[in-house]
């Protein structure tokens, strides 16, 4: 790892991500394995000017622990006091940076049921927050440290010291680490996003085709939806990055008009177990059939948490020719992953990607179509042999990818 390096990635996590502000109140989640970025990602937040830095480091050891030894009846406990925690940092509005190396399939022999049990109790629990994050005022971030874990996963012909640079060097280049002035780079790449995010809301389609190798779907767009692409920005004008990297555009289906099939791209890490080989049948907007040659189970999960589960809450639209596709990799990380390929999410919209949203109640954005769920869960559809076209009010159809690309 070189030093000069990470230094530059945790300066791009805090002045382009989470864009630090003098006096601004700041949470870090992390794992174990990304202490080295971490330590460098609280240095540079007090370099800043954040009045408060408050660290959570988590460990996959110990909470694999929990499912393979805590008793069955136990699983489901999740005291309110963690809940009322989180609560209290977002009513303080302390902005949220996520540092983690994927878990990976850490789960994969653990009963689904454990799994079903524990995550539904901790996402029930803890579902009401989210109307904190809807006005838009407390910034967030999600980033990725390497780990030998994974630099194993995807680089399996190196030795471990080999593919952990190897690692390391991937995601400087993809999330634009190794430019000569990293945040410049970033600057200049969300204008460039910027610049598909006006023509796509300029056109206010009405539905989108999506057609390619097991897939041919029409997702209606909600009512006042809002394309988002690279930065957002807070009621008093601060930008900030969600995820670094970032290469999408997305936007709100309409969570009751989405007909036809769909088949991913990508194997799916979620509730730590791989799903892959899978596909949707979508009808009015619900779910009504699925497969896959890998884990079915977890989907069956998955589609179960609540109602809004078997509904889209998000579609976005990546080129193929991203820095994050053109790696060469699957990374088997929703963060890199879904920056690499067009993909879908089921369950909760984000308020910030309909008009007015982030003012409005929830009963309100439903009421043009936004979903809501307790979970949010990319799958990728994107590739080379993917088109997408767009429908107009009027009548007039345009294409908006052919062939992975955009089309205008």
């Amino acid at each position: 790892m070189n030093q000069e390096m990470l230094l530059k990635y945790a300066d791009v996590l805090v002045k382009v991500g989470i864009n630090v502000k003098e006096g601004d109140l700041i949470q870090l989640n992390g794992d174990t394995e990304s202490l080295p970025l971490i330590r460098e990602i609280v240095r540079s937040c007090w370099k800043a000017g954040a009045k408060d830095v408050i660290i959570d480091i988590a460990d996959d050891m110990i909470s694999l622990s929990k499912y393979e030894e805590a008793r069955d009846a136990y699983l489901d406990y999740f005291p309110a006091f963690r809940a009322g925690y989180q609560e209290e940092m977002l009513k303080a509005k302390y902005h949220q940076i996520q540092v983690f190396a994927p878990s990976l399939d850490l789960l994969a022999h653990i009963d689904q049921q454990k799994i079903q049990t524990a995550q539904k109790a901790a996402l029930s629990a803890t579902e009401y927050l989210e109307k904190y994050m809807h006005p838009g005022d407390i910034k967030w971030t999600l980033g990725a440290s390497p780990s030998i874990r994974w630099a194993r996963e995807l680089f399996p012909g190196l030795d471990d010291e080999q593919a952990l640079s190897r690692l390391w060097q991937v995601i400087f280049k993809t999330c634009r680490v190794d430019q000569e002035d990293p945040v410049a780079a970033w600057k200049e790449h969300d204008r460039s996003l910027k610049a598909r995010e006006n023509w796509l809301d300029s056109q206010d389609f009405v539905s989108l085709h999506y057609e390619g190798p097991g897939t041919d779907l029409v997702c209606h767009l909600a009512d006042q939806h809002k394309w988002i692409g690279g930065s957002s920005t807070t009621p008093d004008g601060v930008d900030y990055m969600a995820n670094i990297p970032t290469e999408e555009l997305f936007t709100t289906p309409h969570c009751t008009r989405v007909d036809g099939i769909v088949r991913s791209t990508k194997p799916l890490l979620v509730m730590g177990k791989m799903v892959d080989d899978f596909g949707f049948t979508f009808k009015e907007g619900r779910v009504t059939d699925y497969y896959a040659g890998q884990n079915a189970e977890v989907l069956e999960t998955l589609l179960d948490m609540d109602e809004g589960a078997r509904r889209l809450g998000e579609a976005a639209i990546v080129p193929d020719s991203s820095p994050v596709s053109q790696s060469g990799l699957l990374f088997k990380t929703t963060l890199f992953d879904e920056n690499a390929s067009c993909h879908f999410a089921l369950g909760q919209a984000y308020a910030e990607a309909v008009r007015g949203g982030p003012q409005m109640t929830d009963e309100e954005r439903g009421a043009l179509g936004s979903n809501k769920s307790m979970i949010h869960v990319d799958f990728m559809v994107g590739g080379p042999e993917l088109d997408i076209t767009g429908y107009k009010k009027d009548g007039r159809v345009l294409p908006v990818l052919r062939s992975g690309e955009w089309a205008f």
